[in-house]
């Protein structure tokens, strides 16, 4: 008699194996729908009060070119490899290593997870139902509201990459086309061009300053890009669904933020859509934005506490959702600052995972794995502090920099 055996459909503890694989355009919904995060619209925002319309233009292209090329590495790396960002970091922090870049990668999505469920909240109960609310004041049907969307969008995050593909299915399209829409409808009904608009404002950022922006925005979560990508059946798909989604799933944002901001003086589009008439489109464009985002930000902070646990995929879904779901409305007001912080400390951890893969191309997967690769783990930490205190240049850039230093010195002092 035989018995079946449970396939993990998420290959939490293992490399994606053929029957796992994805095509082109399954990958490209998956990736463009993990960009579509209404937080880039703040971004968009700053871009729009401080740059021309050139300046807003170059920025993006500048600040693409280089968000691009980092995920797109960690997704050719996730693709060919197969393997999780935490079952990377086993490889180059160590086993037990790799628990710091799984703890700051899932503390760091479940504070975005908690923020995004207020993002919903917050606006549909101040805007579409009338409430007042203030950082010191959220109604009953707020939290409701809170409440309804975590459960939501944890039990889809629970299903795994089956139910992130359904998912993206549904939302890419509908954000795509309806934010786009409104987005031209404000233009056309709005007072003089789109140039003369974006020439008010303060205009006190420089273009490099502005790519930095546009890398800040989403290089924390594209640092995650691995946790997709691996489901890929080739590696150069991996390579340029990330960097074609990327680049245009954040594009989008930033320009629904900027339009938002220069028409009707808010950040989201779905201020624009509701001052445009478009009611029932604006809640569903606004879910769906965020619905994407924050179940793939459940999903790779899943991973990354079932690596430092032990416990199932599934079982640390449910517990993160609910980490993230309680205090929502609190992190949404008093966190975000810290989230950027935050934000700084996730790329040198990237960085190192494709410095490593590059160094050992050759290794085989029953390679014995180190218990603490402490030169990873001084590049995380030296970096995020060089990131978050030097002002000069990029600052996600700068901890790069630092942290592939102090992995290089550790393997040429290894390999010795």
């Amino acid at each position: 008699m035989t018995t079946k055996q449970k396939i993990d459909a998420d290959y939490t503890t293992s490399k994606v194996g053929a029957q796992g694989r994805r095509g082109v355009l399954s990958m490209f919904m998956i990736m463009l729908g993990f960009t579509f995060f209404s937080a880039s619209m703040w971004t968009g925002q700053k871009l729009a009060s401080g740059l021309d319309f050139n300046g807003f233009i170059q920025a993006l292209i500048l600040g693409g070119i280089i968000l691009g090329a980092y995920t797109g590495a960690l997704g050719y790396i996730g693709a060919e490899s197969g393997l999780s960002l935490d079952l990377l970091a086993q490889r180059s922090f160590g086993v037990k290593g790799s628990w710091l870049p799984s703890a700051m990668i899932a503390f760091t999505q479940i504070g975005w997870f908690g923020v995004g469920i207020a993002m919903f909240a917050i606006p549909i109960a101040s805007q579409v139902m009338g409430f007042e609310v203030t950082p010191e004041h959220m109604p009953w049907q707020g939290y409701l509201l809170v409440a309804i969307a975590g459960i939501l969008m944890t039990a889809t995050a629970y299903f795994g990459i089956k139910s992130l593909s359904i998912i993206s299915y549904i939302a890419v399209p509908c954000v795509a086309i309806l934010g786009t829409v409104a987005m031209v409808m404000a233009v056309k009904q709005g007072d003089g061009t789109l140039i003369s608009q974006f020439a008010k404002g303060t205009k006190d950022l420089g273009i490099f300053a502005g790519a930095g922006l546009v890398i800040g925005s989403f290089v924390s979560g594209g640092t995650a890009t691995p946790n997709f990508t691996r489901f890929a059946r080739t590696r150069w798909t991996g390579l340029w669904v990330t960097v074609v989604a990327f680049f245009m799933g954040n594009s989008l944002m930033f320009f629904f933020g900027a339009i938002s901001s220069i028409y009707v003086g808010g950040n989201d589009i779905f201020e624009v859509m509701i001052n445009l008439g478009l009611f029932y489109a604006a809640i569903l464009v606004l879910g769906l934005n965020i619905w994407t985002t924050n179940d793939n930000a459940l999903y790779t902070s899943g991973l990354g506490l079932a690596n430092i646990t032990g416990f199932s995929k599934k079982m640390m879904v449910l517990i993160a959702g609910l980490i993230g779901t309680i205090p929502a409305v609190w992190l949404y007001w008093n966190f975000c600052d810290w989230l950027n912080i935050l934000n700084c400390t996730l790329p040198p951890v990237g960085i190192i995972l494709i410095v490593d893969y590059l160094c050992n191309r050759k290794r085989s997967d029953d390679t014995p794995l180190a218990i603490v690769n402490w030169f990873s783990v001084a590049g995380v930490v030296l970096g995020a502090v060089v990131a978050n205190l030097v002002t000069v240049g990029i600052a996600s850039i700068n901890g790069m920099a630092v942290a592939a230093v102090c992995y290089l010195v550790g393997h040429a002092i290894t390999k010795k």
